[in-house]
């Protein structure tokens, strides 16, 4: 299955193992990126020069005050903003004040909620638009067809989506340890977004022109079934990548096919997960509201080896509703499901999780195998 490009998933200890933190150790997965954000810059130099508690989950005053400190020094406060839950004394008042103005974070009514935490959703949408991606956002947001169905889902879809895509969220080995879309993040998580962030906004801006693409999302005419397809994949988008997953949550009790600790998809799990008919103990019906249809294999080389070779589809015979096949080497590895227009549903260990891939160009395009038409016209 397909790994993040290298330029795309830096090192977990960018700067090296050198020892600032009485509580951070040198090896520990979001070293490096501490160092950055708190012992080379300031941003999150909340708890003094050495203590950095990784564990404790971040507020959104803590969190406004490294954002602005980070991308908007230079930016004023709107002085006729005000918020009932924080006076225009306080000293993260200005943070605040900016980061709403950017429409980097949001309010709730008039009130910041400063002492809210910080969620996966709600830092992805202020770090994509602080650094500049916020248009792609926008286009993910209006996924469409060329015959003009809007499709329906809820807020926060495209920012959430660009952050999975830019590898703002660390992909964990252990899946227990993944955050979900809302999810409160405890430091360690903020402080690998903003160094993926940072090393986007400095040293990566050709992202935006290698993600063009995602500022105008166009689907072909779909049936009415591939629609529902369609908004019922978009409900997942960040899910995370876990590996054998196949559920949105934790199994639940009795599942027939093993467990895992958290809602999150494999490729082939997320495959059925849209597009699998019930069978035996393995029905998400009344979750989805579609029938769905047969596939009653489980990983990818399965249900790439089920089909003879005579009704194998190549890239151009694909159809919305297809499955599409690909290999690292000589074994089927990856499944996704084709949506047309050169877009399809993934989960992926090297883009961390659920999102609509282009799977017209890059490494979609060369390591394309064939395709397997399981849906009926």
């Amino acid at each position: 299955m397909p790994l993040a490009r290298a330029d795309a998933a830096p090192a977990a200890n960018p700067k090296g193992d050198r020892n600032v933190w009485t509580d951070v150790q040198d090896g520990y997965w979001a070293k490096g990126a501490i160092d950055l954000v708190a012992a080379d810059n300031q941003w999150m130099q909340d708890y003094g020069p050495t203590v950095f508690q990784p564990d404790t989950v971040e507020t959104r005053r803590y969190f406004a005050r490294a954002l602005v400190e980070a991308f908007a020094t230079d930016v004023a406060p709107k002085p006729s903003m005000a918020f009932d839950d924080m006076p225009a004394d306080d000293p993260f008042y200005p943070y605040a004040n900016v980061a709403v103005k950017m429409h980097w974070m949001l309010k709730s009514g008039q009130s910041f909620r400063p002492d809210a935490p910080i969620t996966t959703q709600a830092l992805h949408r202020a770090l994509v638009k602080a650094i500049g991606f916020g248009d792609l956002a926008r286009g993910i947001d209006g996924i469409h067809t060329e015959d003009g169905y809007q499709f329906q889902h809820k807020p926060g879809v495209g920012v959430l989506m660009m952050g999975m895509l830019l590898a703002l969220r660390y992909n964990h080995d252990d899946p227990s340890l993944d955050v979900m879309p809302k999810s409160p993040l405890p430091r360690s998580e903020v402080a690998w977004s903003f160094y993926r962030a940072w090393t986007i906004f400095t040293s990566e801006p050709w992202l935006h022109s290698y993600y063009a693409g995602y500022a105008t999302v166009t689907l072909p005419p779909l049936t009415d079934e591939m629609r529902q397809v369609v908004e019922f994949g978009l409900k997942y988008t960040g899910y995370p990548y876990v590996y054998a997953g196949e559920w949105y949550r934790k199994s639940p009790p009795g599942y027939c096919c093993g467990s895992q600790p958290r809602g999150g998809f494999d490729c082939s799990g997320f495959t059925w997960w849209l597009m699998k008919a019930t069978d035996g103990g393995w029905d998400n019906t009344a979750v989805r509201g579609y029938e769905g249809w047969p596939l009653p294999e489980r990983s990818s080389n399965d249900m790439a080896q089920a089909i003879p070779k005579k009704e194998r589809l190549s890239y151009d015979e694909l159809q919305p509703g297809d499955l599409m096949f690909y290999a690292s080497g000589t074994v089927i590895d990856h499944v996704d499901v084709y949506l047309g227009g050169g877009w399809a549903f993934d989960s992926s260990n090297g883009y961390a999780g659920v999102q609509i891939m282009n799977v017209s160009s890059g490494w979609y395009h060369d390591h394309f195998q064939w395709g397997r038409k399981i849906t009926t016209d």
